[in-house]
This record gives C-alpha cells, structure tokens and sequence, in this order.
C-alpha cells in the first residue's frame, strides 16, 4: 500500500524540488528539477530532515524528474545514500539521466576511503628529527642576531657621523636604570661571592699553611675574571630581560608600528640609547662588583685567617699585577655589547601575544648568559 507523495521542497520553475513517499516497505525520493549550488542550501536542509518510518528496508532514489545537475547537486545525492546505508537501508538510484551518470559515478570514486598507516615512530629517528630542527632553528637565530649587529652598526654609525640625532635623555635614563639601580643587587651577590671564595680557599690552603695565598687566589679571580663576568649575568638577568619585555610590550601595543609611521627607526630610538648606556654602565659596574668582592674576601680573611686589611691590602699589591684589572674591564664592554643586542633583538621579534613575550624574555637571558661565558 503507497503512501501520498509529501513535498519537501515544492517544485517551482527553475528551482529544485523533493518529494517523499513510501510504497512496500520502501521510501521513494522523488528528486525534480534543477539539484544546483544555487538550490543547494534548501535541498540539503531538506535531506537532513527526512525521517525514516519504522519498518523501512530499503530506500530509492528517483531522479528522473531532474532538468539539472552540478558537482553540489550530485553530492547532495550521494551524501543521502551514505545515510541511509549507515541507517541499514538497502539504497539504489533510479530514473538516471545518461548525462548524469558520468557525475554520480565520480562522486563514488571520489568518496572512497583509503586505509592510512600510521607510521612507525621510532626514538632514534625521532632525537635525529629534534637535533635537525634544533640545529636549523639556532643558524636560524645566529644569522637574524648578526644581520641585526649589521643593522644596528650602520644605524650606530650614521648617528656618529649626526651626533644631534642622539637621544640623550633617554641614554641617561637607561645608565640611572642600568648602572645606578642595579648596584645594590651587583654589590651584595659581589660581596658574598667574595666571601664564600676566600672561605673555600682558605680551607684548602690552610692544609700547607699557605693561607696568605687566598689574597693572590681573590686578587686574580676575581679582578680577572669572576667581577666582570657575574656582573654581565646578573645585568643579563635584570636589565637584557626588561630590553626585551619593554621592547616586546611596545611590539604588542604597535608603538614600533607607530614610530615607523611617523618616521622614526625604532633601531634609533629604542635600540641605540640602551646600548650606549650599556656600554657605559657595564666597566663602571664590572669594577664596582670586584672592589666589593675584594672587600668581602678581605673581611673573611680577617675573621677567618686573621690577616688584617693591612696585610690583606700589602699581599694583593705585591702578588697581583694591575694588568689583571685592564684584563676583567677590557671585557665588559663586550659583555655589554652582547646582552643590549641580544635583549633588543629578542624584544623586536615579538609577536602580538602576551605568549610571546614570556617566552622570548626568557629566551633572551639564555641567550646573553651562553654568550657571555663563550
């Protein structure tokens, strides 16, 4: 017994049109008119709302009342007899048009699903596949840092040759900033290093009763190396991390943006003065950091050893060459050169995210530490 054909898009001229009816246990689609993409979105709503009586065993498809047939139509179709398949029903076409086969079959071949193997995961490929990518990511990063040296040499040398250009207010905030608010910090870690080296040396030499040593073991670590170096670290740490936050921050707001569209380079105004102040600041720090290293060694010897300052001070003239002094302090200005370039260069490949700038402030006291030690 057949049902009445149901309209579930009304056919009209020029439109597509569907109807429903179920006759012997089996639901008939009758598909009419023109199945194009300017009619899909209404046959589509149609198909999704078809339910399917109890019963049903299988489903037909009636397409010989079409006039037309694109690429979206046939889909249309075939996505219809995926469901009902998936919904058990035995599906099958009828009433096609010989100029529409050829579209239908292509939609069966083009739906086919291929088995994909997952590939095999292997450890030893896997760490070879991360030190590739490491190794390209850091001569990625070498050659973007010297390109920028290159550009901040020229800039630095054009303003040389325009000394008018240099922004002088914004060179004195950033040595107040590097230099003066940073001694504290410098100082104390420069005295406990002090402290805690004469103590280890002195235990040690006590055992030949060479304890007057630990003067000569002060004088040429720390004035040589450990003054410059844990200065560079620490300003590394506080000041190379705020280049690139503040820097980053300014990429995140468009105040670079801005800056360039103004007509100003962001290398001059936000680059240069941090590293000029840098380069100041640093000696002067680097030799700050080893007086007090001096003097926090020279209090332990006194209490430790008994060596007053006297003979603290008479030992580290005698046995300490003022060359190791202008061998610390030739440093730090390189020191300084590397922890401004690296902060600023990190600070101006930030990316509009909060994400990034962590990220990349982190990055940049890495960076400026390992160059330091090299």
């Amino acid at each position: 017994m057949a049902a009445e054909a149901q309209p579930l898009v009304p056919g009209r001229h020029g439109d597509g049109s569907l109807h429903s009816r179920v006759a012997d246990r089996e639901l008939i689609l009758q598909a009419g008119g023109r199945w194009t993409i300017a009619t899909a979105a209404k046959l589509d709503d149609a198909l999704a709302h078809i339910d399917v009586p109890a019963g049903i065993e299988r489903a037909r498809i009636d397409l010989a009342g079409l006039d037309a047939l694109d690429t979206v139509g046939a889909w249309l179709l075939h996505s219809a007899q995926l469901r009902f398949e998936k919904q058990g029903l035995t599906t099958r076409l009828s009433g096609v048009d010989p100029d529409f086969a050829g579209l239908l079959e292509q939609m069966d071949r083009v739906d086919v699903r291929v088995p994909v193997t997952p590939p095999r995961s292997s450890r030893a490929f896997e760490l070879a596949e991360r030190t590739g990518v490491a190794t390209f990511t850091a001569a990625g990063e070498a050659l973007g840092l010297v390109n920028f040296i290159g550009v901040t040499v020229a800039r630095t040398a054009g303003l040389v040759l325009r000394p008018s250009r240099i922004k002088l207010a914004a060179v004195f905030y950033h040595m107040e900033y590097t230099g003066l608010n940073a001694m504290p910090i410098v100082g104390l870690l420069s005295f406990l290093i002090g402290v805690v080296l004469a103590y280890q040396g002195a235990i040690q030499l006590e055992r030949f009763g060479a304890e007057i040593l630990v003067v000569n073991l002060l004088g040429v670590s720390i004035l040589r190396v450990l003054g410059p170096v844990l200065t560079a670290i620490i300003i590394a740490g506080r000041s190379g991390s705020a280049f690139t936050a503040q820097i980053g921050t300014m990429q995140v707001s468009q105040e670079v943006d801005a800056l360039r569209t103004i007509g100003l380079d962001p290398v001059d105004v936000l680059v240069i003065p941090r590293l000029v102040a840098l380069i100041i600041t640093l000696p002067l720090l680097s030799f700050y950091a080893s007086v007090l290293g001096l003097v926090g060694g020279a209090v332990t010897c006194r209490l430790a050893l008994g060596i007053t300052f006297a003979e603290f001070a008479d030992q580290l003239q005698a046995s300490v060459a003022v060359t190791n002094l202008w061998a610390g302090m030739i440093q730090a200005p390189a020191f300084a050169i590397v922890i401004g370039l690296v902060g600023c260069y990190q600070g101006l490949k930030v990316t509009g995210s909060a994400e990034s700038v962590g990220r990349l402030t982190t990055q940049s006291v890495v960076v400026s530490i390992f160059l330091v030690i090299v």
